[in-house]
């Protein structure tokens, strides 16, 4: 089988483990997370405003649909439904990675669909740090180019590579490669983990390296280790993957040493718009989700509006009980931490 190939099959394997096993491991660490209930909100539940910007665009709710899928034939209509319903709702969204699409055009409209369907939302287009690092700007262009993007995403996927049968094991090189095309590259640079979370030593270089954004993609969510143990037939490879399923820096760990540095994104197990809530609460600019919209968007697309309307209504309620009438002032909300995520947020 052609690499090309192999990567193209790879997308629609992952998609499919995603909706058929239990991929999710660990924990993210919201439910360490308590917002301080407001008694008197002073507030009208309908008056209460959703809005917020992020890289200059304005967005209908702080709310990323974060990277799935793209790059195999049988994704394409999911990717439609995920795009029409980040139309809808004025949210942005991600696309899984185009490698596949670089390394194989027949493929491409399994991505360039989603701008067609949702000509004014925040798109990210999304390519690989090794593929940065090995093909250059050039590539990073035609990604930015195949879904008319607002921003590109550098995914960081080490966790998942280590495992990979076919995965890239090299990662020398990949900051430099970054932090060249931060600085001539005209579209924002948004710097994103897949699962293992972003350390402040980590999120200092990569705002050294001149990115608009970080998503931290922290742990206790999907585990891309239990995805390519499904995956895979090796045993050795199978074991390897079983004993990294808990690797990581949970979400809410991350976010309280990542957040309020920069515009960051909180992805990673956050499975409720309470949840999107507290990671705005605790610095965020957006709540990213993937695994909860996957499976209602290859039902239907009414079942994926109805899946984000519930989110967006959790998200009302809680700043309704916090008494916050907006996205800043939700911000400014009080918490208490508790748990083990306050033991290592303390460390």
């Amino acid at each position: 089988m052609r690499k090309n190939t192999q990567t193209s099959s790879r997308k629609l394997d992952h998609l499919r483990i995603c909706c058929e096993h239990e991929v999710e491991a660990g924990s993210a660490g919201f439910e360490d997370v308590r917002l301080v209930h407001e008694a008197l909100p002073e507030q009208d539940l309908e008056d209460i405003r959703l809005e917020t910007e992020f890289l200059g665009a304005s967005l209908g709710a702080p709310i990323f649909i974060a990277a799935m899928t793209g790059g195999h034939p049988a994704t394409t209509e999911v990717n439609r439904r995920l795009a029409r319903v980040a139309g809808m709702f004025g949210l942005g969204l991600g696309v899984g990675s185009q490698r596949a699409a670089l390394e194989h055009p027949d493929v491409a409209e399994s991505f360039s669909v989603v701008r067609d369907e949702a000509p004014n939302a925040f798109l990210c287009a999304n390519l690989g740090a090794v593929q940065v690092r090995d093909h250059g700007a050039g590539w990073a262009e035609l990604a930015v180019e195949m879904i008319d993007a607002d921003a590109l995403c550098i995914h960081l996927n080490f966790l998942q590579e280590a495992i990979q049968p076919e995965g890239d094991h090299d990662a020398r090189g990949c900051l430099a490669a970054i932090a060249e095309l931060c600085e001539d590259f005209k579209t924002p640079v948004i710097v994103k983990e897949t699962g293992a979370g972003i350390s402040r030593e980590t999120a200092r270089l990569i705002w050294g390296a001149g990115a608009a954004a970080i998503d931290l993609g922290g742990a206790g969510g999907t585990s891309w280790a239990a995805v390519e143990v499904e995956r895979t037939e090796d045993e050795g490879l199978r074991s390897l993957g079983e004993r990294f399923l808990d690797w990581g820096i949970p979400t809410v760990v991350s976010l309280g040493e990542v957040g309020g540095t920069g515009p960051v994104i909180a992805t990673g197990g956050v499975r409720s718009g309470i949840d999107v809530a507290k990671a705005i609460a605790l610095g965020a600019s957006l709540g990213g989700m993937a695994l909860p919209f996957l499976r209602p968007a290859m039902q239907s697309d009414e079942a994926l509006e109805a899946a984000v309307g519930t989110i967006l209504r959790e998200v009302r309620a809680a700043m309704f009980l916090t008494g916050s009438g907006s996205i800043t002032d939700l911000a400014k909300a009080r918490t208490y931490i508790t748990g083990k995520t306050r033991q290592m947020l303390e460390i």
